[in-house]
């Protein structure tokens, strides 16, 4: 394996190398990284990866680009697509993740290829039948920028698709390059990591619920760790971001999907989304998804709310034109962990003859075990006890891979 160091002026370090088989932590993968990061530095004068356009431009030179965005990818107020096309880069295509590239398609509805109305480009989805690029669709591609809006949480599908891409670029021989952005969830580490035999396109890394990494950090991960498909790894080159770190407090300015409207939606996001596996409403339908729980029984609560459909959130919500009584949880300080104890309040309140739990359940807890365990009557904090062993082994891991 060969290495090549190049010194920039502008006080970054940029390592490439080949595709191949997993070795060691950090080799075969291309990154860049700055120097003497300020970690006092508050969100006002935070860069972001798309914004650093003096690292990236020059490696765009005669290369043809596919771009990897949505709604998300702002270069400040131009979308990154039409930024390097007024910069002059060859964007040969768009590749676009569940809920499309306008960000209005509903949770699990299929997004079709199409042509970008205002570029002329082709637009097409990795969410349905395809999730990952093939040969013939990477044919004229030579790298692949990813630079969608995540939010740490592992069954948040943008950094699946971000998998596949990966994948895609090792099997034929591609570069893929992040522009990494903000994990709004990212000042803490938590939940249960992902058992192999429960892996979906909600879970697909053995990793705990809150990730704690930005997915620049995440690719890192991925390539390093081997998790790609028989062990190989991309060309990965990581434009990171200036001026951030971890506990930095972050407010997305454009929502990450349809149903994470603000701030509140995507704190309760890694706490609130289990009930994506039971038969209640967790506010789709509504203006506050994610921010309220309810199921058709006054017993539930005092809160009230009925879902209906919404044109670009949520067209046909569970319980739909049914009135719902729960809880509201709209108001509330930011967490700093999964909070276990709405589902076990409303699993102990249940009195349907038909199961609390669905399916999906077990594939967003990445393990059968958190649903046995709260059918046993296990307390929140045995069940976080249940997590310590494994939470260590990733935070070691984790370490390796920190950009900030």
């Amino acid at each position: 394996m060969r290495t090549l160091m190049i010194l920039i002026p502008f006080g970054l370090i940029f390592f490439i190398s080949t595709c191949g088989k997993s070795g060691q932590a950090g080799n075969n993968q291309s990154e860049l990284q700055t120097e003497n990061e300020d970690n006092s530095s508050n969100a006002a004068s935070l860069r972001m990866g798309a914004e650093r356009s003096d690292v990236y431009l020059p490696l765009l030179k005669d290369q043809r680009v596919g771009l990897v965005v949505n709604h998300t990818s702002m270069v400040g107020d131009v979308h990154l697509v039409e930024y390097l096309l007024g910069q002059g880069v060859e964007v040969v295509k768009i590749f676009v993740p569940e809920h499309g590239f306008r960000g209005t398609a509903d949770a699990g509805e299929a997004v079709a290829n199409s042509i970008d109305e205002q570029t002329g480009l082709p637009v097409i989805s990795l969410y349905g039948k395809n999730k990952k690029p093939d040969a013939g669709t990477l044919k004229d591609v030579d790298v692949l920028i990813f630079d969608i809006q995540d939010v740490g949480v592992r069954f948040f599908t943008y950094i699946s698709t971000m998998h596949y891409i990966m994948e895609a670029a090792a099997e034929n021989n591609k570069t893929v390059m992040i522009f990494d952005r903000p994990n709004p969830n990212g000042h803490y580490v938590d939940g249960p990591i992902l058992e192999p035999e429960y892996l979906s396109f909600v879970g697909i890394h053995p990793i705990p619920i809150v990730h704690g990494l930005t997915v620049g950090e995440l690719a890192k991960m991925i390539n390093g760790e081997g998790w790609l498909k028989e062990g190989m790894q991309c060309r990965l080159e990581v434009v990171p971001m200036s001026n951030y770190h971890h506990k930095m407090p972050y407010s997305l300015p454009v929502k990450p999907s349809p149903n994470l409207p603000n701030d509140r939606a995507i704190s309760l996001y890694p706490s609130v989304c289990f009930f994506e596996g039971t038969h209640m409403s967790l506010g789709r339908g509504t203006h506050f998804p994610f921010q309220v729980l309810g199921y058709p029984d006054p017993s539930f609560g005092d809160f009230t709310f009925t879902p209906v459909s919404i044109d670009g959130m949520s067209k046909n919500p569970p319980l739909k034109d049914q009135k719902c009584y729960g809880i509201d949880l709209r108001e509330g300080a930011e967490l700093d962990r999964i909070d276990l104890s709405y589902v076990i309040h409303f699993y102990k309140k249940w009195k349907s003859t038909e199961s609390f739990f669905k399916r999906h359940f077990t594939l967003l807890a990445g393990t059968k075990s958190l649903e046995q365990q709260i059918q046993a009557g296990w307390s929140e904090e045995k069940i976080r006890e249940s997590w310590k062993p494994g939470l260590e082994n990733y935070l070691r891991i984790r370490e390796k891979y920190l950009l900030y």
